[in-house]
């Protein structure tokens, strides 16, 4: 599939929201209010499975993500577990901090605390990419460990340097797109990394990642999430970089759950040496590598999918 960048940014407008359409075959949308530094903020969930069901798994996604990434995989382990795919604070339907300084591994962490309250889960396995690997794997070190099982998808304690550069070129600009295939060529020219898909796998991915611009304000899309999520990306120093790392790894030790390790074999986020410390230590993950992808496998294509469940789900 080849796509072509679309360069037109412009201003944007105040955005009106967009309500993904729902069925009996589609998930279930909940809020839950969480703790900011002024006051309180909203944090969007997508549910499937049976809302009875004790075991729970929740699915977290990249930097500039939202929850619908996870509806493959979610479908294929709703009735085994009650599925939580949330849109973290500033992306999808959850709402947009008042602070951008918040907009950190912290507080999302404290936000997910608050969600795991919320779904009352009695057995809590976590599937988390990019950013959603490092808010669960913070999580799971924490004693008593909330997680049993935990699954990183192409993250780890050290962030490649171009990955790094390459996400800071794109998070955060303003862009108007006319149509939804538009919007899908320029997500594509930043998502190479993500491997084949069809176009059908791909558009099925941009539509969530979309909202609607008002017509009386010239109509056309825009992206989900608050862009003051790259000021803190963007504030990011040598030494904050070397103090996270050292903090992401002492975490990393700390955790005491099975966990499995995905990553695209072409990743320039997560390390081939990265990648096969992290299976001496800690936790010794069990490293799974697919070839053709990059930063990050969406676990749409069937062995991407067939590792998780089979992880997630042995006995």
């Amino acid at each position: 599939m080849h796509y072509q960048r679309a360069t037109n940014a412009v201003p944007l407008p105040k955005p009106v929201e967009l309500k993904l359409p729902m069925s009996d075959h589609e998930p279930r949308l909940h809020h839950v209010s969480c703790l900011n530094g002024v006051g309180l903020h909203r944090v969007a969930y997508w549910e499937w499975g049976d809302a009875a069901n004790p075991r729970v798994l929740v699915c977290v996604h990249g930097l500039t993500r939202q929850g619908r990434d996870f509806d493959v995989l979610a479908r294929a382990l709703r009735d085994d577990y009650r599925v939580i795919c949330p849109d973290v604070a500033g992306r999808g339907e959850s709402d947009w901090l008042p602070q951008p300084a918040e907009y950190v591994i912290p507080r999302y962490v404290a936000d997910m605390v608050t969600l795991l309250a919320r779904v009352n889960a009695e057995t809590v396995h976590w599937l988390g990419t990019s950013m959603g690997g490092l808010i669960g794997l913070a999580l799971a070190s924490l004693a008593p460990f909330p997680i049993q099982r935990l699954v990183l998808n192409d993250i780890g304690p050290v962030l490649g340097a171009a990955a790094l550069t390459r996400i800071g070129s794109y998070v955060g600009v303003e862009q108007r797109w006319a149509t939804v295939e538009e919007a899908a060529d320029y997500m594509w020219s930043n998502s190479r990394g993500f491997g084949p898909h069809t176009k059908e796998q791909w558009l099925a991915l941009t539509r969530p990642m979309l909202r609607p611009i008002d017509i009386a304000a010239g109509g056309g899309f825009r992206a989900h999430y608050d862009p003051a999520i790259a000021v803190p990306f963007r504030a990011a120093t040598a030494e904050s970089a070397a103090l996270g790392e050292a903090a992401l790894w002492r975490a990393y030790d700390a955790i005491a759950c099975p966990t499995l390790l995905l990553r695209g074999a072409e990743s320039d986020l997560l390390s081939e040496d990265t990648a096969r410390a992290m299976t001496q230590r800690g936790p010794r993950a069990s490293l799974v590598q697919f070839s053709g992808v990059g930063h990050a496998p969406t676990l749409v294509a069937d062995d991407q999918v067939r590792a998780v469940r089979e992880f997630l789900l042995a006995s």
